[in-house]
């Protein structure tokens, strides 16, 4: 056998080449993996985008092999949109697409810690977001409750169509979500670390690294009390306890049976202890890579540069602290509206 026959029988089909990147453990293609998701997800929540303008602007346009979009429709439109876009755009592209891309060459990192880790937080990731689209066929329709998935609209299939299957699929993919967050939050928190290169130190670090840093900071603790709270919101539904549900809570004309002192409020709490700090999970890299691309363009050395790193760690740290001001109109205690008030 020739050269260039053994050569041509050794080389990888397209097939095998595609494969190999799918399932790879290197971090650009975990990084592309991550992006895909988002694309995915940036366009079906584009798509339920103008669906919900084309119903403003003509409540009595009938979509085709359709009819006209049902009230109910109309709010699993909002959750459905508002979830692709907070969970899997907004955290999913800057912290963990961008993140595994950039972030070793910035570092002088060889690669991400734990590849297989790594790899497999995306593939969770990509499990969460196909289990989210699987609502829009679930048997009454997605879910209606919002985003944020308020109880008692959530906690029981008592509340409308699509609180049954439709919200307990939102609940598994927020689930597999805050879990693939939790761990490619770790991930990067151990890159940046224990992989520098020699001479790296803390204080060289770019400001695009110290905002991933910090992100990846509040991912684990944000992450890990939202994963606690769907568990907890899924035992209402399914295991009898009321954690979330008031005695004597009445929806859709019908007594709810069980015995308990929940609160609503618990889940605000707990949701709201996640959803502040994401503002800052999505936002504190892109502050970091526009002060050093401007700092990069302009040839002068970025201002102030330790005081940057000073009040990028105070906003992780802040940001996490005043959740409750998103509750303001809940109910809280006076004294703890003056804490969280003063915070913001």
């Amino acid at each position: 056998m020739s050269a260039s026959s053994e050569k041509l029988r050794r080389s990888p089909t397209r097939v095998q080449r595609l494969t190999r990147a799918i399932f790879s453990t290197n971090h650009r293609n975990i990084g592309f993996g991550y992006l895909a998701i988002s694309t995915v997800a940036v366009t079906a929540g584009i798509l339920l985008s103008w669906l919900m303008r084309l119903h403003l602007s003509w409540p009595n346009w009938r979509l085709p092999l359709h009819g006209a979009i049902l009230p109910e429709e109309y709010l699993a439109l909002v959750t459905m949109h508002g979830t692709l876009m907070l969970f899997f755009v907004l955290t999913v592209a800057p912290q963990s697409g961008f993140g595994n891309l950039i972030l070793p060459a910035q570092t002088g990192a060889r690669r991400m810690a734990f590849p297989r880790l790594n790899a497999l937080g995306m593939w969770i990731t990509a499990a969460g977001m196909v289990v989210l689209l699987c609502a829009f066929l679930a048997p009454g329709g997605s879910p209606i409750a919002g985003w944020t998935a308020y109880p008692p609209l959530s906690a029981t299939a008592l509340a409308g169509p699509g609180e049954g299957a439709g919200q307990d699929l939102w609940l598994a993919s927020i689930a597999l979500f805050a879990i693939g967050g939790a761990v490619g939050a770790v991930v990067m928190l151990t890159t940046i670390v224990k992989l520098r290169c020699t001479g790296m130190i803390w204080r060289r670090l770019p400001l695009t690294v110290w905002g991933w840093f910090t992100a990846a900071l509040l991912a684990v603790p944000a992450f890990s009390v939202l994963l606690a709270a769907i568990v907890l919101l899924f035992c209402d539904r399914h295991l009898g306890s009321a954690f979330f549900l008031p005695h004597g809570d009445v929806i859709n004309a019908r007594l709810l049976s069980r015995q308990g002192s929940g609160s609503p409020l618990l889940w605000l709490h707990l949701f709201w202890f996640f959803g502040h700090p994401e503002v800052y999970i999505a936002i504190l890299p892109g502050m970091g890579l526009t002060s050093m691309v401007i700092a990069n363009f302009s040839r002068r050395r970025v201002f102030a540069y330790r005081l940057m790193i000073a009040t990028t760690l105070a906003i992780g740290l802040l940001g996490i602290l005043v959740w409750g001001h998103h509750m303001f109109v809940a109910g809280l205690n006076p004294f703890a509206g003056t804490a969280f008030a003063a915070a913001s």
